[in-house]
């Protein structure tokens, strides 16, 4: 089964110094049929102004991934973590048990562009934890690479959930397949340009949903970065 969920579909909060766009059910949008997709929860397209930023605030039992697709967004938690987080940068936080944190975009004139992307963990109470690692373009280009799984494989952040994330950055003749599990579910979310998959053209912000499927096939991009989940169903 797949189903396209388009860009304009989406949620909208508009704050000023925040434009965010919600893929599934977020704090004042709420849509029964956008609750989530297997384990993961949250995908807050978020665009903050010169200056804007989320004063300290706490999180529990999630998983929480920063990808940053244009400015630099600075973070700080109640581990001791003080970090810039540009992009190309992965950022997890298993906020666990329990974590405080803030988040701003320092730049006097330029909007900092990011995806914040939640995944329910498997197992509720562990100790906080942070984590951040950069991949280059020249490791997305023309391939998925791994950005964050249960193992840490191939160098990527480590998830305490039954997920996976990978990206691409696909262009013209570049192509990849990925084998897949027909018992688990996959998000396939193009962050900007446009790309086929599965016979399917997306354009930027527009995604597809994937289940009861063996194989997942992009090709024709045209300046696409695009995230795909593999995902607990």
């Amino acid at each position: 089964m797949i189903r396209i969920r388009r860009s304009h579909e989406r949620g909208h909060a508009d704050h000023g110094w925040l434009q965010s766009r919600h893929s599934f059910s977020f704090a004042d949008y709420h849509d029964p049929a956008w609750m989530g997709w297997g384990n993961l929860r949250v995908i807050n397209e978020d665009h903050i102004a010169p200056g804007g930023g989320f004063d300290t605030h706490g999180h529990r039992d999630m998983e929480i991934i920063t990808y940053v697709i244009s400015g630099e967004l600075a973070h700080r938690d109640s581990l001791g973590n003080g970090t810039a987080i540009p992009p190309g940068d992965v950022q997890r936080m298993s906020a666990g048990s329990g974590i405080r944190h803030s988040e701003f975009n320092h730049a006097p004139d330029r909007i900092t562009h990011l995806l914040q992307i939640w995944i329910l963990p498997d197992r509720k109470g562990i100790p906080p934890s942070y984590e951040q690692k950069h991949f280059g373009d020249e490791e997305k280009r023309g391939r998925l690479r791994l950005l964050a799984s249960p193992d840490g494989a191939q160098g990527a952040v480590t998830l305490h959930a039954d997920a996976r994330l990978l990206a691409g950055l696909f262009d013209g003749a570049e192509q990849a397949a990925l084998d897949l599990d027909p018992q688990r579910r996959y998000y396939v979310h193009l962050i900007k340009g446009a790309l086929t998959a599965n016979d399917h053209r997306l354009a930027d912000g527009d995604a597809l949903l994937l289940t009861g499927e063996t194989r997942l096939a992009l090709s024709d991009g045209d300046g696409a970065e695009v995230l795909v989940f593999d995902l607990a169903a």
